[in-house]
């Protein structure tokens, strides 16, 4: 029943009988009459061929999620084997945010790669949820995010400490108010503005202020919702966006305040058209991890990787 199920996969992720020969190298008509072969065996169609693009049945949802455990169940054992061979071959599958594929993964990945030359590093730019989702279903080995993910299903490794601070644009009529209390980007940068003697913002001054904010789905929205909460007030909201970099620039255009990490700063370069403040609240502060599937072999890349950090 699985026989040929590359076939049948191969449409499924492109959505196209026509793109999946072109992958397959195969003619249109010789993948049709397989992937039709595969469905009279099974007895049921798998794809509904009114959609466009071509949609799956119901038995074919089914199909593509028993198809996705064989392929996790293939790759690990294709990581199994990589180990014998010293990591001389095989590869990597690392997730992160926007922010964390830019600027932290990266330097880790180069670390990595100058030890290890011959694995295959593969770096997948995603939501915090759909990341989730990729490393529960296999699709992932590692993932480098924020978030607090069930520690019955995850292992972590935490990379650091990570802190949120009010970005606000420079032309805010509320700066002026608030001068002694700004914090310049380089005490952000060398982490000095954690000293107890700089100090934090009242956020309650910000109440009537317009708010630049990322998606609810977001550990900083949340975040973010729960320190207004604890100042009395909940924020007015002129943009939610999905990625705390788009925050910042439409902070640093006039448009709005945002909460932005010590993370983001301290890799931006200066602009003059935003000003930061600390924030003193538990909530303020939360751990960089990485994460991986418990129960899920873990290969030598994956520890190398992380003995690497």
């Amino acid at each position: 029943m699985f026989q040929g199920m590359e076939y049948v996969y191969a449409v499924y992720r492109t959505r196209s009988f026509s793109k999946a020969a072109k992958e397959l190298f195969i003619s249109q008509p010789s993948l049709s009459a397989n992937v039709k072969r595969i469905e009279k065996k099974i007895g049921y169609p798998l794809f509904d061929r009114s959609t466009k693009p071509l949609g799956l049945t119901e038995c074919g949802e089914h199909y593509m999620q028993s198809v996705e455990k064989i392929l996790a169940a293939e790759k690990e054992f294709v990581d199994f084997v990589n180990d014998w061979g010293g990591l001389k071959t095989g590869n990597l599958v690392l997730g992160g945010s926007t922010l964390y594929s830019s600027w932290m993964l990266p330097v880790m990945m180069g670390r990595f790669s100058r030890k290890y030359p011959q694995v295959e590093l593969v770096l997948v730019e995603e939501s915090t949820a759909n990341l989730e989702e990729m490393l529960q279903s296999g699709k992932l080995d590692l993932m480098l995010d924020n978030c607090e993910l069930d520690a019955e299903l995850y292992g972590r490794y935490v990379v650091q400490r990570e802190h949120l601070l009010l970005a606000v644009p420079t032309g805010s009529e509320i700066n002026r108010h608030l001068e002694p209390y700004q914090v310049p980007a380089e005490q952000i940068r060398d982490g000095s503005f954690l000293q107890t003697q700089v100090r934090a913002v009242a956020l309650e001054a910000f109440r009537e202020e317009p708010f630049v904010v990322l998606k609810p789905e977001n550990d900083t929205r949340k975040r973010a919702m729960e320190l207004c909460q604890e100042h009395g007030f909940a924020p007015h909201i002129v943009f939610e966006l999905d990625q705390q970099m788009t925050s910042y620039n439409i902070t640093c255009s006039g448009i709005g305040s945002s909460f932005i990490s010590d993370t983001l700063v301290a890799r931006v370069p200066d602009n003059h058209k935003v000003v930061y403040y600390k924030l003193d609240s538990e909530k303020s502060s939360r751990n960089i991890s990485i994460y991986w599937k418990k129960g899920r072999y873990f290969s030598r890349a994956m520890e190398a990787f992380l003995n690497g950090l």
